[in-house]
C-alpha cells in the first residue's frame, strides 16, 4: 500500500493580509519543500481546494480562491464545499483506486478543515500523519471579560492531540518518507 500528500485550502487569500493565517509565509515555505519531497518519493499529491461561498474572500474566481503551492502533471486538484475534504468530494475512492493507505494531511485551518480531513481519513481507516509546522490556522480571540484568547500555536497543538494515539506527529522538516510509506 501506499502514501499520499493532502494539501487542504492553502489559498492565496488564506496566507495573504489581510486574512493571512499566522505564520503564513514559513508554512508556505515548508509546505513547498514537503511537496518537493513527496514528488521526488513518487507520491500522489492531492490539492484540497475550498469550493464553498462561506467565505468570500475565497469565493470561486476570486484572486482569494487560487491555490498557492504550484499543481503539477500528475497532481490532482479536488474542490470542497464543507470543512472535511472526504464529504461529497469522490477523495475516499481516489485513495483507494490509487493503493494509499496512509495519508499525510497538511494545510489551513488546523481546527477546522485539517482535523475534519484528518478524523474522516482515520474513520475510514486510513493511518493519518498530520506534521507538526504542517497546518496553521489564526489566533482564537478572547471573549472579555473572562475568557482570554487562545494562540495559534496552541489551537494547532490541540488540534493534533484531539486526534489521539494513532495520529503521526513528526516536524515537517523531518518527516521522512521511507518511515511514512511503512
Amino acid at each position: 500500500m501506499g502514501t499520499a500528500l493532502l494539501v487542504v485550502d492553502v489559498q492565496r487569500a488564506l496566507v495573504e493580509p489581510p486574512h493571512d493565517v499566522v505564520g503564513a509565509v514559513g508554512l508556505v515555505s515548508r509546505l513547498g519543500r514537503l511537496l518537493d519531497r513527496a514528488r521526488s518519493a513518487g507520491l500522489p499529491v492531492i490539492h484540497v481546494q475550498d469550493d464553498g461561498d462561506a467565505d468570500p474572500s475565497i469565493e470561486r474566481g476570486t484572486p482569494g480562491w487560487e491555490l498557492v503551492l504550484p499543481v503539477l502533471d500528475g497532481d490532482v486538484v479536488l474542490a470542497k464545499t464543507g470543512d472535511d475534504a472526504f464529504d461529497g468530494t469522490g477523495l475516499d475512492a481516489l485513495l483507494t483506486s490509487r493503493g494509499v493507505d496512509t495519508v499525510v494531511v497538511v494545510g489551513i485551518q488546523s481546527e477546522m478543515c485539517v482535523l475534519s480531513t484528518a478524523r474522516t481519513a482515520q474513520s475510514r481507516g486510513f493511518g493519518v500523519v498530520l506534521p507538526r509546522g504542517g497546518h496553521a490556522t489564526y489566533d482564537v480571540p478572547g471573549d472579555p471579560p473572562d475568557v482570554p484568547a487562545v494562540p495559534a500555536a496552541h489551537v494547532a497543538r490541540v488540534v493534533e492531540w484531539a486526534l489521539g494515539d494513532q495520529v503521526r506527529l513528526p516536524e515537517i522538516d523531518e518527516l521522512d518518507w521511507p518511515t511514512v510509506c511503512k
